[in-house]
């Protein structure tokens, strides 16, 4: 959920081993130092009021709509779980070795219909991936256009490198646009899920869509950011304000 759970850090003295550690999450997650300089001005200037998890929600709005993406309004109030959990991590989070049966599923779980699913997977217009992630891919899989694979095969070799990363949209990197659904149309999806998006299955057309119109792209995925940002979300009592975001009060 929307809780921040996924800021606390490791504890070997109290045994508890968080969400960062997880497959989904391990050396992918970055930018916590981040955070923890916003936090750390929010508690000087007005201690106890704002929560992690709402800190989360705000920059993830602003890094979209610095990097040309759309806006959408934040609802705040949320709070900060006190716990997190490492196999829910492992196991609710999409994987970017799934298909696209799999991908729905995971999704639809937590709400999301499919058209939801593709639009937020759009945020994979932005952000790097490892080589680990889509070795398998770019020399193994068929779907993939052949010049494509080449390219980035010279920054992910057959053997080792296995941290060695790769934009998820070699198109613009960093602009944050329909670019990556006109990848998956031509075939230049990194990940083995993205490709999934559109590979002769039913999200075909709507992956078309979104490499057609950047603004229904943008209004739709704004309008799942919203939703995304009220998924099981603790208010009221509930949870708490963390002071430091890597660990409970």
């Amino acid at each position: 959920g929307c809780d921040a759970s996924v800021l606390l850090d490791d504890d070997d003295a109290s045994n508890f081993t968080g969400e960062k550690s997880a497959a989904p999450n391990a050396n992918s997650l970055r930018g916590f130092e981040v955070i923890d300089s916003i936090k750390s001005k929010l508690e000087a200037a007005c201690p106890g009021v704002v929560s992690c998890a709402d800190i989360l929600a705000v920059t993830a709005r602003d890094s979209v709509a610095t990097l040309g993406g759309p806006t959408w309004t934040v609802e705040l109030g949320r709070r900060d779980s006190t716990t997190a959990s490492f196999s829910n991590a492992n196991t609710d989070l999409a994987s970017p070795l799934m298909n696209l049966d799999e991908l729905i599923s995971v999704f639809s779980k937590k709400g999301f219909t499919e058209k939801e699913m593709v639009a937020l997977s759009g945020s994979h217009t932005t952000g790097k991936a490892r080589c680990l992630l889509f070795r398998n891919r770019i020399y193994n899989e068929t779907n993939i256009d052949s010049e494509f694979a080449k390219s980035i095969q010279s920054n992910c070799p057959s053997s080792g490198g296995a941290d060695n990363l790769s934009p998820l949209d070699d198109g613009s990197p960093v602009i944050f646009d329909n670019s990556y659904f006109k990848n998956l149309v031509n075939n230049k999806g990194l990940l083995h899920s993205d490709q999934a998006l559109f590979n002769g299955g039913s999200m075909d057309s709507q992956v078309t869509t979104y490499s057609e119109n950047p603004i229904t792209f943008s209004v739709d995925f704004a309008n799942a950011m919203v939703k995304m940002g009220n998924l099981s979300v603790l208010t009221g009592t509930d949870g708490e304000i963390r002071t430091n975001c890597r660990k409970v009060n």
